[in-house]
């Protein structure tokens, strides 16, 4: 069974790429890949590294992460921090102690008696402990709540990227990353459906909301994916002119969320990538 297929993907130092896509698309293998944790052809390189070759040597300069959730209930924090301290020569112990006092997390503290909110932020403060150049995240708030979803990609940008290091996130959750990211590419069936950079998306595409009786002057404009909301139309654009969208309906940016849709149901097929 072929789990990806013709992948073709390349992330620069300093940027945040998030890798969306619908549950079993291939956004694990694909990260499991990179990490040489799975075995795939054609050509591999992580930091400069074959990691099908060199992951001990890479995995020095990785830190990798998956369900925020799955921390041992049985763990306090204190041996928490001592595994990690000894399997990963790039952890800062006193930073992420530093990190704990300042959420009210002391080093006694079992993992069991730990709020959802209260792992996040353990989880958050060994993250940024770790003078890691590329993290890795696959689906990390899966489990949590909106409010510590929010939290966790507010810290995450805030403490511990700096526009040196690299992240690379997978999830199906497109709102909650949409402003955290610089890039994006769109995973469907073990094939990259789309790519493109948040600033490139942002200067080119436009929904508009049809009003009555212009729906077929809005479809001469070359509308790359059209849905109906009640009794409206919605078309989605690349590239029109803004004031003659204005002249036919109610025009306004799309979500990176109505983009992936539109890309799923085929609209992808109209579109280029956007760089």
């Amino acid at each position: 069974m072929v789990a990806l297929d013709g992948i073709d993907l390349a992330v620069e130092e300093g940027h945040i790429l998030g890798i969306v896509g619908p549950n079993g698309a291939g956004k694990s293998t694909a990260l499991h890949a990179l990490l040489g944790l799975v075995a795939c052809e054609g050509s591999v390189r992580v930091l400069g590294k074959d990691p099908r070759r060199e992951r001990n040597r890479l995995m020095r300069e990785v830190s990798f992460i998956t369900d925020v959730a799955v921390l041992p209930r049985w763990i306090r924090v204190g041996q928490l921090l001592d595994y990690v301290a000894g399997v990963h020569p790039r952890f800062d112990r006193a930073k992420a102690e530093g990190f704990l006092a300042r959420g009210g997390i002391r080093s006694a503290d079992q993992v069991r008696r730990l709020s959802k909110g209260t792992v996040t932020q353990l989880h958050l403060a060994v993250v940024m402990a770790i003078d890691a150049k590329l993290l890795v995240l696959d689906e990390p708030t899966l489990g949590l709540d909106p409010l510590a979803r929010k939290q966790f990609y507010d810290a995450l940008l805030h403490d511990y990227f700096d526009h040196t290091r690299t992240i690379v996130v997978t999830t199906h959750q497109i709102g909650e990353i949409q402003d955290v990211l610089t890039d994006f590419a769109f995973l469907n069936a073990g094939q990259i459906v789309l790519t493109g950079t948040m600033e490139a998306f942002e200067s080119r595409y436009a929904q508009l909301r049809v009003h009555p009786g212009r729906l077929d002057a809005a479809r001469a404009l070359g509308s790359i994916h059209e849905r109906h909301v009640l009794d409206r139309s919605i078309l989605l654009f690349d590239g029109a002119d803004r004031e003659r969208l204005e002249m036919l309906g109610d025009a306004r940016r799309p979500t990176l969320g109505d983009l992936f849709v539109a890309a799923m149901e085929g609209g992808s097929r109209r579109m280029e990538v956007a760089r």
